[in-house]
């Protein structure tokens, strides 16, 4: 669906949350030789709709023609059919990383982070290690090369999965020397550690070996909104699945506080993508209540403390509270994205990122925009992009 593209106004600004359209066969082409035969792959149904398949069996969440909707930011009508596939439904800069480029020119964006799709999607349903690992890489390798001749200005970022955290450090290892600029995780794993737990120390004892930021991005979840607490019906579970995620991304953050990874890391820099951001403030005046009503005070730091020094998070241009916020806790740790080309995020974003720096301080505006995200990405920009970025 083709939408009016506009011109942001302000030079300098990074999304820090873009995605690509994998291509169907990646997998195929990607995977080492000895999984070929178990990759993801998109096949049809006997209805004619394209399904996911997972290690060879029929995904039992993407299905039912959903696939050919993920492309499909400004469209009005989001109902599946066969005739709508994912391969043939792919807009501007989606799969091609020279049209990316064009659209980040029309739009003013100096580089963009990217985050997978498919890759959002079938690890909710993969419990096995092996293989997960090995999609993981499969995808790295991909968008590495990808990104690879953008000049820095897309952002290759590798995707790793907390089910085997000793592979994901060594992939971690590898990606980045492969041009990766970081590394994200799910908010939920199969053996139902907690992020913060030290069983995942070795993951995060390699991203401050290698100085590099790790993130928490949504994706497929395996439980629904408020499981074994109510029953939602059809119609209500999208509003519900949209708290429910944000809850369980909070968890995982506030994992990496109350587990004290961050005191045994205190160079890791973690961060939440994708779950709003506004509701970052109610959450660490909160825990920093808990820790004074509790008289924790004098074991350990205050949460927001540890937020400002450690993390930070990404939200939507179209939060209005935000700004406020940000003001609150500090323009340190905040960023912004698109999260292109999504169909659950306007293709509106800037006129409503526009109304959202402009209600931000000027020296606070800079850092939301782009500095934060340079800093934290370490992104070594060349030349003219380092100028327009300030």
């Amino acid at each position: 669906m083709a939408y009016e593209i506009k011109r942001f106004p302000y030079d300098g600004t990074i999304d820090a949350d873009g995605h690509v359209l994998e291509p169907p066969d990646l997998w195929e082409n990607y995977l080492e030789e000895k999984y070929r035969d178990r990759a993801l792959r998109i096949c049809v149904d006997d209805d004619g709709l394209e399904y996911l398949e997972i290690n060879g069996k029929p995904s039992q969440r993407t299905r039912n023609g959903s696939l050919g909707i993920m492309g499909a930011m400004g469209a009005e009508d989001l109902k599946p059919s066969p005739e709508r596939r994912y391969a043939d439904s792919m807009p501007l800069g989606a799969c091609d990383a020279a049209d990316r480029l064009k659209l980040m020119d029309q739009e003013n964006l100096v580089c963009s982070l990217l985050y997978p799709t498919i890759g959002l999607l079938w690890e909710v349903e993969e419990t096995d290690p092996e293989i997960s690992l090995a999609y993981a890489r499969a995808y790295n390798r991909w968008i590495a090369d990808f990104c690879r001749d953008s000049g820095g200005r897309l952002v290759p970022i590798a995707m790793l999965t907390l089910l085997d955290p000793e592979g994901s450090a060594a992939e971690l290892e590898r990606a980045v020397r492969d041009g990766c600029k970081g590394g994200w995780v799910n908010p939920f794993n199969h053996n139902r550690v907690i992020h913060g737990h030290p069983d995942h120390d070795v993951l995060y004892k390699k991203c401050v070996e290698l100085d590099v930021p790790i993130a928490i991005h949504p994706t497929f979840h395996p439980h629904g909104p408020a499981a074994g607490i109510f029953d939602w019906p059809p119609e209500g579970g999208g509003f519900a699945g949209m708290i429910w995620l944000r809850s369980i991304v909070q968890q995982a953050l506030i994992s990496f506080i109350a587990l004290g990874t961050l005191d045994r890391f205190p160079d890791l820099r973690v961060g939440v993508l994708e779950s709003g951001s506004g509701w970052i403030g109610a959450m660490l005046d909160r825990l920093d209540a808990f820790t004074r009503s509790m008289n924790l005070g004098g074991k350990r730091p205050a949460a927001t403390e540890y937020f400002r020094r450690q993390c930070f998070i990404s939200g939507d241009p179209d939060e209005t509270a935000a700004p406020f916020i940000i003001d609150h806790v500090g323009a340190d740790n905040f960023m912004w994205a698109t999260d292109y080309p999504h169909p659950d995020h306007p293709h509106t974003w800037v006129d409503d990122l526009k109304a959202f720096a402009d209600r931000l301080p000027e020296s606070a505006r800079a850092k939301v925009l782009g500095d934060n995200v340079r800093r934290i990405y370490k992104l070594d920009l060349p030349g003219a992009m380092q100028a327009a970025a300030g």
